[in-house]
C-alpha cells in the first residue's frame, strides 16, 4: 500500500476569509476555483500585485474594517454599516468621528478591560490553587 497524501483544498471564500481581503473583489480566476493549502501557503508568502493591493486599499471585508476602526463587527452593523468598505472610507470616518463611532469604540474598551481582568482574575485563582496543592504536600 502507497501512502498518498491528498491535497487539501478550500472555497474561495475560506482562502478569502484567511487572506483578510473581500471576496468579491479578488479577480475572477480566483473567485472561480478552488485554492490548495500550497497555494494559500504562496499567496501569503508572495501576494501577487492584485492581493497586495486589496490589503492596502480594500475594499476590506467587516472583519477588517472593525479592527481597523477599533469596534466589534455587531458594533459595525449598529453603526449601519454592512458593506465592505476602502481604505479611504475608513480614513474618513476616522477623521469623522460619528457619534457611533466614538460609542462603539469605547464600548469596545470596555469589553477588552473586562477580559482582561477575568483573564487576571483567573490566573490569581490558579495560582492560589497551585500554592494550596504545594502547601498539602509540605
Amino acid at each position: 500500500m502507497s501512502s498518498q497524501q491528498s491535497t487539501q483544498t478550500m472555497k474561495p471564500a475560506t482562502a478569502a476569509k484567511k487572506l483578510g481581503v473581500y471576496l468579491p473583489a479578488t479577480p475572477a480566476s480566483f473567485q472561480e476555483g478552488v485554492v490548495s493549502r500550497a497555494e494559500l501557503n504562496e499567496l501569503q508568502a508572495n501576494p501577487p500585485e492584485w492581493l497586495s493591493e486589496l490589503r492596502r486599499n480594500g475594499p476590506h471585508p467587516r472583519p477588517v474594517v472593525a479592527a481597523k476602526l477599533g469596534v466589534s463587527i455587531a458594533g459595525l452593523a449598529r453603526g449601519g454599516v454592512t458593506e465592505a468598505l476602502t481604505t479611504e472610507q475608513i480614513d474618513a470616518l476616522k477623521q469623522e468621528r460619528p457619534e457611533w463611532l466614538e460609542k462603539e469604540r469605547a464600548t469596545q474598551a470596555e469589553v477588552r478591560k473586562e477580559a482582561a481582568r477575568i483573564k487576571q482574575m483567573q490566573k490569581e485563582k490558579e495560582q492560589m490553587q497551585k500554592e494550596q496543592r504545594a502547601a498539602g504536600r509540605d
